[in-house]
């Protein structure tokens, strides 16, 4: 069971009053998960899952094993919600855990023990309001704020390189923005956009 799946049991346990808006949305998810990538399958095998992580605003890092035992690690996973807080109001929020399977994932398929270097992970809706303000390249409703998006670099890596292995797994969505030396992944609904 990919975490997807994982996901989308845990959604379809919690249908109250069936409807076939509902019905579809389970069926519709289960599928995708049916054509993940093996690197899913694979993730719930390892005994340990890490990641590691700089802030290139704040200068913190962490290299944690935040899956051990069997089950997350609170502790480990409170840090790496506060490496990725919201730089600009101190604002912590919980990261979607999705997000930090995806990121550990990718750093498997890219096969470098470097971190990543986050331009932004957690957004409050008003540091996102100002930056929207500013930027046309700023959703509104970014997932950002949501704690389920950041955007990322490897040093040494080439930016098209980590694109395509977040193509390629099919996972949510990736924003491509070489100009500024980052690609966007987000456990939103699987998209693209950038050149």
């Amino acid at each position: 069971m990919t975490f997807k799946s994982h996901q989308l049991h845990k959604q379809a346990s919690d249908i109250r009053t069936p409807s076939r808006r509902r019905f579809l949305q389970v069926g519709l998810g289960a599928t995708a998960g049916l054509v993940m990538p093996n690197a899913f399958a694979n993730l719930l095998k390892q005994p340990e899952r890490k990641l590691s992580l700089l802030n290139l605003h704040t200068g913190e890092s962490i290299n944690s094993t935040y899956w051990a035992e069997g089950q997350y690690q609170t502790g480990e996973l409170h840090a790496i919600n506060k490496v990725l807080r919201d730089f600009r109001t101190g604002d912590v929020h919980k990261m979607d855990h999705d997000l930090i399977d995806l990121l550990n994932i990718m750093h498997h398929e890219i096969g470098t023990n470097k971190p990543f270097h986050v331009i932004s992970g957690y957004r409050s809706p008003k540091t996102n309001a100002a930056l929207s303000k500013n930027s046309s390249g700023v959703a509104k409703k970014s997932l950002h704020m949501q704690g389920k998006a950041i955007d990322i670099r490897v040093p040494g890596q080439r930016l098209s390189d980590l694109r395509k292995v977040a193509l390629n797994l099919h996972a949510g969505g990736v924003g491509f923005y070489p100009e500024s030396d980052f690609i966007h992944v987000d456990t939103g609904r699987v998209r693209h956009w950038g050149a």
